[in-house]
């Protein structure tokens, strides 16, 4: 099947999409309706579902997760990596230090927060095959950690915004999880298979954030009742909900730019001051120590433990642990995968990779080493058994009573509360933004309505489970939804695969084939070139170009193609643009466009006072894959005449390519 997905990119741009919307909604009603009205039932069956999984489906989960990281990887280091996430012109619209702070608190900031302490604690005390509370189970424990928070969490994550981000801004498509699967199933996508993509990713988002906000507000529990002791009570927590819930209604309101945006770097810059706080106030010099030796301990175990299965000596550990993190991150893969996706348009491919894989992973386990190590340290070294007591009775308090052994307790501690009250903040206000955009053709534009109504559901489902004891139902089937995502995701690699392949395809029959370029403009006084080339003409003076030179040039070109026998259209997307269209059926269409574009007039230029004449304007060519970077500005409408055809030469010799058996 040819890649032809221009063709469709405009197919479905309403709003609101009813076949995703009413059936997500409907859905989520009925399953909490089973989980509230019969949780034991529910409890009883999805946990069924579980083991089951465990025990007959473990090896395709860790086959899986291996596949993801090795893809990842290769695309990050490959020719594929030169590809940018849009067109070739586009720029990221975020910092860097804004992205890593959005894509670290929706990814795993609040993770971080409950299993920091807990689970290098729990798996010191019980270690998957060393001697427990001894200095082996010490290593093991951090290498465990690490192998659960690190690459392989990231590159799940990875796969599915890169996904999701290269067809939505490289191809037109809709930015929701159907777009995954064009290159395979085509025009399908706007069909049932597409609507029940996306009503997957609803519910599966809707359930994970709720369940998230319920297990979340006990650990807010926890802390005020070591700090202020508040009752640990099912209704404080529902209240704890219902604030966390506000908030997150006033912050999706304000939309990504201001809520999601400023509650982010709000997290990061917390984040950052209590790691710097634990490392002064422990053993600095060890822990730094410790980072070194556990990351070369991770790093050198990576492969043996990326396929470990224990198939020799069976262990219920790698179902509590392995396979339920593995699931975890699968099924959180679509909510996380999507709102990083939106967040990361205009950057390479390897750029990309690069930031989603190494720079929150290098924080997550230096966050654990920290936190983890500090924790083993007290009851390791210094005989505190009544913290490792304390962590295997209540996984929730876990933090605060680690916090408790430092100096300024009281401090730590409302930091930490502060902390987890922004992440779960986050997480529920970028849930609904995603829920939102997949209920609504991928866009952003929507109704407040909308918005606040997803934000509003999110507290209320985790309410009503939290009344009838079935958050853990709830979890547990949202981990083992996990396996028919898992089918979906790797069928989604090899439509990825194939559409980046026609991606390089294009690249080289731009830069390989043998024409000459139409800048070579030849001027019979070479002063008059001179002049052309320092002059930065303003807008109007483009403008007019435009209209009357490079317009007559396209409409010259269209009526000798049609004369072919090609179909052509001339498209004005704007008064400052002008572009050709040719149509080649199931192949992908030829376009090339004229843009004026505003740039800064350079240093030697003399600036006027007013700052509105310091810009100049460029008459720049676009193809399919957007600007090429060049200004075709006084040309004569013959020499723009041979750069079209020479682009279309360029086009024809790249559909060659992807024809030529010998290339596929």
């Amino acid at each position: 099947m040819s890649i032809t997905m221009q063709k469709t990119a405009n197919k479905s741009s309403k709003r609101l999409t009813p076949s995703v919307f009413y059936p997500s909604a409907i859905l989520i009603g009925i399953l909490v309706l089973f989980a509230a009205t019969m949780p034991k039932t529910a409890k009883d069956l999805f946990a069924s579902m579980q083991a089951s999984i465990v025990s007959n489906a473990s090896w395709f989960y860790v086959l899986s997760v291996a596949i993801i990281l090795v893809s990842v990887i290769y695309l990050g280091v490959s020719r594929y990596g030169e590809i940018r996430l849009g067109p070739d012109h586009s720029t990221p619209k975020y910092s860097q230090i804004t992205w890593f702070s959005m894509l670290f608190s929706a990814g795993m900031g609040i993770g971080l927060m409950f299993f920091g302490v807990a689970e290098p604690v729990m798996h010191y005390l019980s270690p998957p095959t060393a001697e427990p509370a001894t200095l082996a189970a010490v290593r093991q424990a951090m290498m465990m950690t690490f192998f659960h928070w690190g690459l392989h969490a990231w590159a799940i994550y990875a796969l599915v915004a890169l996904m999701l981000a290269f067809f939505a801004y490289r191809h037109n498509l809709p930015l929701t999880l159907r777009s995954a699967l064009y290159p395979l199933i085509g025009d399908k996508i706007y069909g049932p298979i597409g609507h029940a993509v996306d009503v997957f990713a609803v519910i599966g988002t809707v359930f994970g954030v709720a369940t998230s906000l319920g297990f979340g507000a006990s650990q807010v529990n926890s802390g005020l009742n070591y700090l202020y002791d508040l009752p640990q009570t099912t209704s404080m927590q529902m209240v704890i909900v219902v604030v966390v819930t506000l908030m997150a209604v006033v912050s999706v309101a304000t939309g990504l730019d201001k809520g999601v945006r400023r509650l982010s770097e709000l997290n990061i810059a917390l984040a950052v001051g209590l790691l710097v706080l634990i490392l002064l106030l422990g053993n600095s010099v060890f822990l730094l120590e410790a980072f070194v030796q556990n990351t070369g301990a991770y790093l050198s175990n990576l492969v043996s433990n990326t396929f470990n299965l224990f198939a020799y000596a069976k262990t219920d550990w790698i179902g509590g642990w392995t396979i339920f993190y593995w699931g975890w991150w699968l099924a959180w893969a679509p909510f996380v995968g999507l709102f990083i996706a939106k967040i990361s348009r205009g950057r390479t491919i390897r750029e990309f990779i690069l930031g989603v894989l190494l720079v929150p992973t290098t924080f997550t386990l230096l966050w654990m080493t920290v936190f983890g190590n500090s924790a083993i340290d007290f009851i390791f070294n210094q005989g505190n058994t009544a913290l490792g007591q304390a962590v295997e009775n209540d996984t929730a308090s876990a933090l605060f009573q680690f916090l408790g052994q430092f100096p300024l307790a009281g401090l730590l501690s409302g930091i930490g509360i502060l902390m987890v009250v922004v992440f779960f903040v986050t997480s529920a206000d970028s849930g609904s933004l995603v829920v939102d955009m997949l209920c609504s053709n991928g866009s952003t534009n929507t109704p407040l309505w909308q918005r606040v109504f997803w934000a509003s559901l999110t507290g209320v489902v985790a309410i009503a489970l939290m009344l009838a004891d079935g958050l853990e139902a709830l979890q547990t089937m949202t981990i083992a939804s996990a396996l028919p995502f898992t089918l979906v995701l790797l069928l989604g690699v090899l439509g990825l695969f194939k559409a980046l392949r026609i991606d390089v395809y294009k690249r080289t029959s731009l830069s390989s084939t043998s024409i000459t370029h139409g800048m070579s403009v030849s001027y019979d006084d070479w002063r008059e070139r001179l002049k052309n080339i320092i002059h930065f003409p303003e807008r109007d003076a483009v403008t007019r170009f435009i209209k009357k030179t490079v317009n007559p040039a396209l409409i010259e070109v269209a009526k000798e193609m049609e004369k072919q026998g090609l179909e052509t259209h001339i498209i004005h997307p704007e008064d400052k643009a002008t572009l050709l269209q040719v149509l080649h059926g199931e192949e992908i269409d030829f376009t090339y466009g004229v843009y004026c574009q505003r740039h800064m007039q350079p240093d030697f230029v003399q600036h006027d006072e007013d700052e509105q004449h310091n810009d100049y304007y460029r008459a720049e060519v676009h193809l399919r894959e957007g600007g090429q970077d060049y200004d075709v500005m006084g040309w004569s409408k013959d020499e723009v005449i041979n750069d079209i055809l020479e682009q279309y030469q360029k086009h024809l010799h790249f559909l060659h390519l992807l024809r030529d058996p010998l290339k596929k």
